[in-house]
């Protein structure tokens, strides 16, 4: 007789199907090199969801919405300002980040979705473009452009109207 697995050592458990991106499943959102923010502060509600589904829809809350205080004191203040000006439509006027996820008709898809949006959403917003350093045209490139202008200037001109006497 073949002896009963334990569920913690089962390859059968949730936690063992949990899609995890090579990481063991942590209790922290970790953006590499920009912030680690606990899961304790990321609020996660389930609404019903909309699309496909058939009778599913009506019964089952898969729809997943995170909700995060931006200004929590984890990502510094120029990176709240740059997700601010990324991300306008997730913000809300007391600071809160908002982003829904109904892709799946499985709540702990749904739910794994918005914490990698939000965790993109940080990258980006973290990352700071260079300043352009504006730069003068060369004079080569100057009088090219001139050239041609006038070359062009020339065949509009011989287009025109002529007298034929």
């Amino acid at each position: 007789m073949s002896e009963p697995r334990s569920k913690e050592s089962s390859s059968d458990s949730p936690a063992g199907k949990r899609p995890t991106n090579g990481r063991s499943p942590a209790q922290t959102l970790d953006v590499p090199g920009v912030a680690s923010i606990p899961l304790s502060e990321i609020e996660i509600t389930y609404a019903r969801s909309s699309g496909p589904g058939g009778q599913n829809v009506n019964k089952v809350s898969s729809k997943a919405r995170l909700r995060w205080k931006l200004t929590s004191g984890r990502l510094a203040p120029e990176v709240v300002e740059r997700f601010k000006e990324l991300y306008p439509s997730w913000v809300t006027e007391s600071g809160d980040v908002v982003i829904a996820s109904q892709i799946s008709r499985d709540a702990l898809k749904n739910k794994i979705a918005c914490l990698e949006k939000l965790r993109v959403a940080i990258k980006k917003a973290a990352y700071k473009p260079k300043e352009r350093i504006p730069t003068k045209p060369t004079r080569g490139s100057v009088l090219r452009r001139l050239d041609a202008k006038k070359r062009l200037s020339n065949k509009k001109r011989e287009r025109g109207r002529r007298d034929f006497d």
